[in-house]
């Protein structure tokens, strides 16, 4: 095991992590987990498009000659050599002695602003129709990292939105091209018909001459878009998702993909209103990534809560617009949330300090 320092609390992460997928074994002690857009550790290739997980990253300085600790004057302990930019934490590898700097860093923070400012310059304020909102990482990322205001003056570009098969709805203006709906059809079909066409401004997922997407689980592209870009035609406009209820359930499922990529197992959240089933989702941790796909029967076909064993309420991250009216557990603060709170208002401190 490697000894790495998060944030300035040390930990013990296994040879060949990532930093990303380190803070987040770690969570629990740290003030903070770098966000992600495009990252997904369920599939192979992804991350690295989006760089909202920038962390500052350095290694303790040691004289070449001797081998000895360089001593840094001003704190009297080993100097810290850190990357002169930041660095994206899904792609960055820990090493021995590495020392992160993320949540506590000023100019991360600063760097991630910048980030999350490019990623809306086209994107458009439709979240009030969007029917990602209420689950939406992009709207999670823009109040936590976004500025009060744009500064992008020019004109935004726009796509006609189109349909990628009878389910699924593409809104390309919305798109943030994360590439996870290429990677799971890659991962789970060996029939992928969709893809990244152009290049530069005019980059767009789409199909080749208007194909369908037609395999039998192109239903989890919808589940691991970040954002509204792609929906799912037999629930649009149906409902508000936290009006619904997520409760995880199961059916008897074998059903394979083409090629025998993947199997589905029948676990999945069925969002409901009283007992009628509104959609069907595959599980998600608490990272937003699916546990397990589901194929598109159990997804479209079985929207008859008789048709699912109920196990009971899916888990909702409190602080998510879904668990209003959900749970009646009394807020209590434990001491990780005190932690993140101090961490908070000392990077604001220096935030304010480094302005004037």
């Amino acid at each position: 095991m490697l000894k790495v320092i998060i944030d300035d609390i040390e930990v013990e992460v296994a040879p060949g992590t990532s930093v990303l997928e380190a803070c987040r074994q770690h969570a629990d002690v740290l003030p903070g987990v770098p966000p992600a857009m495009c990252y997904y550790s369920k599939l192979e290739g992804s991350g690295g498009k989006c760089r909202v997980c920038l962390v500052k990253v350095g290694m303790p300085a040691v004289d070449m000659a001797t081998k000895e600790p360089i001593i840094d004057p001003a704190t009297g302990k080993q100097r810290i050599n850190f990357l002169p930019k930041p660095q994206a934490s899904c792609r960055t590898i820990v090493g021995p002695g590495m020392v992160v700097q993320g949540e506590t860093s000023p100019e991360v923070l600063e760097a991630r602003k910048g980030v999350v400012e490019f990623l809306l310059i086209n994107h458009p304020l439709d979240c009030p129709i969007c029917d990602q909102a209420g689950e939406c990482h992009l709207q999670d990322l823009a109040y936590e990292h976004g500025k009060e205001a744009t500064r992008y003056q020019e004109k935004r570009r726009t796509f006609e939105k189109i349909d990628i098969g009878d389910k699924i709805k593409l809104h390309m203006t919305r798109c943030i091209l994360c590439y996870r709906c290429t990677y799971v059809a890659d991962q789970l079909t060996d029939k992928r018909v969709h893809g990244i066409i152009n290049r530069g401004d005019h980059a767009e997922i789409s199909t080749y001459i208007q194909n369908a997407v037609e395999n039998d689980f192109s239903g989890n592209m919808i589940d691991v878009c970040p954002v509204g870009a792609l929906t799912d035609k037999t629930f649009r406009f149906k409902s508000r998702v936290w009006f619904l209820k997520p409760q995880n359930a199961t059916r008897t499922c074998n059903h394979a993909a083409t090629g025998g990529k993947h199997t589905c197992s029948g676990k999945a959240t069925v969002w409901t209103f009283g007992n009628e089933v509104y959609r069907v989702t595959a599980r998600k941790d608490r990272w937003g990534e699916v546990e397990e796909f589901i194929c598109n029967e159990c997804r479209y076909d079985h929207k008859n809560i008789a048709d699912w064993t109920i196990e009971g309420p899916a888990d909702i991250s409190r602080h998510s617009v879904i668990s209003q009216n959900q749970y009646t557990l009394p807020f209590e603060k434990t001491p990780l949330m005190e932690m993140r709170l101090q961490h908070k208002k000392e990077v604001q401190q220096r935030l304010e300090e480094n302005k004037h």
